[in-house]
């Protein structure tokens, strides 16, 4: 009898809380208690502190609430308010890492997001794999890089375990430095194996690479360059330029995408040495130097006319 009582004084105070009287935001710490939740939704003019604690006591059962965001809709009761955090369906936010975005903006752009907390060192280059990743407010940047980079980690091994005898890729930093390279050579997805197809006949026959992404890195760290590359550039030595350096850059220039990864691991099988971007994302390919120069001649005059160059 007492219980049903208590029972019944439960539903009371929660029918005369109401619903929600409008959307409205919370947001429940790490450890927090029920009373303590309560004591946030009423400040938030979500519902009264009693009438969620008595839901709680009388109708909650054991499942506790999880921390976390939360976005009380306008007429949720009690009970759907504490249905909704003890089965912790936070308020979802993302953060998107496209490919190819070098490590000191994978940085810039976590830092940049306001309701991450705590700080993170610039991640390995090369070391997260570009996604959208969901987040709560609240949580630590370290929490959502570790994220990134175990999917890179999942997504490397798997490409890794069906590489083609073909890859001229020998161990993961060479995989991943090379599909950097691929990724910021070309915008087009259809023409990432023939890329990488190009740079393994280059390795292969001790050819420089010649790309000019790794001219830029030592220079931005992977940034936009935003001007043209001057021919002290061109000559410069040092660990990445791959015009005065023969084989790959010590590491990765970039975070490569799957696609990539995976075009460097199954190259396609041509004969190609040779590309010239045709100004829209594209390129030309050619199998000798004559070839080859014939296509930057054409396609130069095309640029021109259009007063791209």
């Amino acid at each position: 009898m007492r219980w049903l009582l208590a029972a019944l004084l439960a539903m009371a105070l929660t029918a005369c809380s109401g619903g929600a009287p409008r959307d409205t935001v919370v947001v429940i710490p790490p450890g927090a208690s029920i009373a303590k939740a309560g004591e946030i939704l009423e400040e938030a003019g979500a519902t009264s502190a009693s009438a969620f604690v008595n839901h709680a006591r009388f109708f909650g059962g054991d499942a506790p609430i999880k921390p976390g965001e939360y976005e009380v809709k306008k007429g949720m009761s009690a009970g759907d308010i504490l249905a909704l955090m003890q089965a912790g369906r936070t308020v979802q936010r993302f953060v998107t890492i496209p490919e190819g975005m070098p490590s000191i903006m994978v940085w810039e752009r976590l830092m940049a997001e306001k309701r991450l907390t705590g700080k993170v060192a610039v991640p390995a280059e090369g070391s997260v794999l570009p996604d959208t990743y969901a987040y709560t407010r609240g949580e630590t940047r370290a929490a959502v890089l570790k994220r990134m980079q175990a999917a890179m980690d999942k997504a490397f091994a798997e490409l890794w375990a069906k590489r083609s005898p073909r890859t001229a890729a020998k161990n993961r930093n060479e995989a991943l430095t090379l599909a950097s390279i691929v990724e910021k050579e070309t915008a087009v997805p259809a023409e990432r194996r023939a890329v990488a197809g190009v740079y393994t006949n280059r390795l292969a026959v001790g050819m420089r690479l010649q790309a000019d992404p790794t001219i830029i890195y030592p220079i931005t760290r992977g940034k936009p360059l935003g001007r043209r590359i001057k021919r002290s550039e061109i000559e410069a030595v040092n660990d990445y330029n791959t015009y005065s350096m023969a084989g790959l850059p010590k590491g990765p220039i970039a975070n490569p995408g799957k696609a990539s990864i995976a075009a460097v691991l199954d190259p396609a099988p041509n004969d190609y040495l040779y590309f010239v971007a045709k100004g829209d994302g594209g390129h030309v390919f050619a199998r000798t130097l004559a070839e080859h120069s014939a296509n930057v001649q054409k396609w130069y005059e095309i640029r021109r006319a259009r007063g791209e160059m």
